[in-house]
């Protein structure tokens, strides 16, 4: 889904408030505890989550903004530790959906969190470490529910991409990207498609989370498919 621009910068200090509630309720879902959102907690101070060691944030101040604060941390030593940011990103032109609410073309980004399946792009590979798949005019992705290949990425020489598909080589957004696992597995009907973390080009997304250029490779690099990156998208 694509996108739009880099807001204001962010406060630091703020940010982190925000972040170190975030990274708690992260350790509990990890570690199985399904459980509520902390209050406060140092960020410094939280162990690891179990199933993964790159950890990315991206925490909105209410459901109705359409830009949020990005931190990537790494997990060193039993401790996190701050990696990029905070930078801000774009999300969706009608803000962040609550938890379960989010829905196909409603402009949100889904609340939660959420692995990476692979990275893509109309360039070729930037130097990732994740499985990458260069974009041509025949890859879509398919947005359509009523397809039996809701939300995947189709090649139209064999397959069909369903009513409208996402052209994937159309959009200087799509230039370099990262495709997150949301609604990916199950592919329910309705429930969204085409989440993908990639490139800002000047406002708010139809449901993804941007950064610049610059910002997004640094990120796209750095994330390692055998340290479990995940991405969290969450409301301070």
């Amino acid at each position: 889904m694509n996108t739009a621009n880099q807001g204001a910068p962010t406060d630091t200090r703020m940010a982190s408030v925000r972040v170190s509630a975030v990274l708690l309720a992260l350790v509990m879902i990890f570690s199985g505890a399904a459980g509520a959102r902390a209050v406060s907690a140092s960020a410094s101070a939280l162990p690891p989550p179990s199933q993964g060691r790159q950890l990315i944030t991206v925490t909105a101040d209410s459901y109705q903004k359409t830009t949020a604060t990005l931190i990537a941390y790494t997990a060193e030593g039993g401790r996190w530790v701050k990696t990029y940011g905070p930078w801000t990103a774009n999300v969706g032109k009608s803000g962040i959906a609550p938890p379960g609410q989010k829905r196909e073309g409603d402009g949100r980004t889904p609340s939660g969190t959420y692995g990476f399946d692979f990275m893509f792009g109309v360039k070729p590979d930037p130097g990732v470490r994740f499985p990458y798949r260069q974009a041509f005019s025949y890859d879509k992705w398919n947005d359509d529910s009523a397809s039996p290949l809701y939300n995947k990425w189709v090649d139209s020489r064999h397959a069909n991409p369903g009513v409208a598909p996402e052209n994937m080589v159309t959009l200087p957004a799509y230039n370099y990207g990262a495709v997150i696992a949301y609604n990916t597995k199950d592919r329910t009907p309705h429930l969204g498609s085409a989440i993908f973390l990639h490139i800002s080009n000047g406002g708010p997304t139809t449901g993804c989370v941007s950064l610049p250029v610059d910002r997004l490779l640094q990120i796209l690099r750095w994330m390692d498919p055998k340290h479990s990156p995940q991405i969290d998208i969450s409301v301070a």
